[in-house]
């Protein structure tokens, strides 16, 4: 009798399906570079991670609020969960309501943020950095470490698409541009990523002197 082993292959991302849009992609990539990065660079020199997050409207995809992480005030304040308390700082009457807004991550969110932008009500978010980037070129793996050791999930086999919101990664966007468009968009990504680099080995150097839990 033979024996059937049945392999399984990754889902497809949502982005992978999602077309070539230049105008949401240059507004993404221009939040990180003017909004993000200037406060990530001063909140690693407080010893803080690199990742950082935004609303935008999506009707107009102006910036609603843009923060970074704060875990040397809190270790909760990962960068997304620090961006929704900010927001709800504000006057109910500056703040639109979730289905008005999509969020930004400039990291895949760990599980603890995905679960935030769930019960915030979000439906749609972005990232440009995956979990492997996060482990593999920043040394913070601890996003895939607790998907392994929580949830018993391999890298990407949580569902980027589900009753609640769908999460599109930033490159894949870009993979579906064509020509001189997506060579640009590519050359702003390999920027960031120097970017980010930098502000990584900031970062690292640093941690040793911080209390966070997860460094």
């Amino acid at each position: 009798m033979t024996r059937t082993i049945r392999v399984s292959t990754p889902a497809m991302r949502p982005g992978e399906a999602a077309g070539c849009n230049p105008q949401l992609i240059d507004r993404l990539l221009g939040v990180m570079e003017q909004e993000i990065v200037p406060l990530t660079r001063e909140g690693v020199r407080r010893g803080n991670k690199i990742f950082g997050a935004a609303v935008l409207r999506k009707s107009s995809l102006s910036t609603v609020l843009a923060a970074t992480n704060n875990e040397v005030e809190n270790p909760l304040w990962h960068g997304e969960i620090h961006a929704l308390k900010l927001l709800h700082e504000l006057p109910r009457a500056q703040r639109p309501a979730p289905r008005e807004l999509l969020f930004l991550a400039t990291h895949e969110p760990c599980t603890l943020c995905l679960s935030a932008i769930t019960w915030a009500g979000y439906d749609t978010f972005y990232y440009l950095f995956s979990h492997e980037d996060s482990r593999d070129s920043f040394n913070i793996g601890h996003d895939l470490r607790i998907l392994r050791e929580v949830f018993k999930l391999g890298p990407g086999e949580y569902a980027r698409t589900n009753a609640y919101w769908t999460g599109y990664g930033i490159r894949d966007l870009v993979n579906n541009c064509e020509g001189t468009t997506k060579a640009r968009f590519l050359e702003r990504i390999a920027r960031l990523e120097r970017t980010y680099a930098e502000m990584s080995d900031v970062y690292q150097s640093r941690k040793a002197d911080t209390d966070i839990p997860l460094s």
